[in-house]
């Protein structure tokens, strides 16, 4: 079980997701935030949860 989901936490969909919370988090904690990127970061993240939502049902 515990397996699987790390399995499924290497996906490239994933690792782009992590990476680049980590960089949003980063740039919120310096206080550098872009526009464009927080924009960017919101659909890719809506997506990403979008995503995980449909494939439950």
């Amino acid at each position: 079980m515990i397996s699987e989901r790390l399995l499924k936490l290497l996906s490239v969909k994933s690792i782009v997701t992590v990476i680049l919370t980590l960089v949003f988090s980063y740039l919120s904690a310096v206080g550098s935030v872009n526009k464009d990127f927080l924009t960017i970061y919101t659909v890719i993240i809506a997506f990403y949860f979008g995503t995980q939502a449909t494939k439950e049902t």
